[in-house]
């Protein structure tokens, strides 16, 4: 999986998050070393009042945390590439 195709976005990780964060997550993913997986696993915490981003895939595993300012969002966010498309999801949304 590449997720080099068209990408889209939930309402609910739409309404959720600041665009700057979903540009950075995407970001993220382009940034990794192949293989990618078709599953992207995004856990988003606070850590002294930054958004700490916790990015993981299982197979091959890889764990990579940023530390970035941007408006705080708490929660789970998948990314899943179906070959034909790229979805940003809510974990909840799953």
């Amino acid at each position: 999986m590449n997720f080099n195709n068209k990408r889209f976005i939930t309402r609910g990780a739409d309404s959720c998050m600041n665009p700057l964060l979903m540009t950075f997550l995407w970001h993220c993913i382009d940034a990794m070393p192949p293989p990618k997986d078709y599953l992207q696993v995004f856990d988003l915490t606070e850590e002294n009042g930054k958004q700490k981003i916790t990015h993981i895939q299982e197979g091959p595993e890889y764990r990579r945390e940023y530390l970035i300012d941007a408006p705080i969002f708490i929660g789970k966010i998948f990314a899943i590439d179906d070959e034909t498309h790229s979805t940003m999801l809510l974990a909840s949304e799953y």
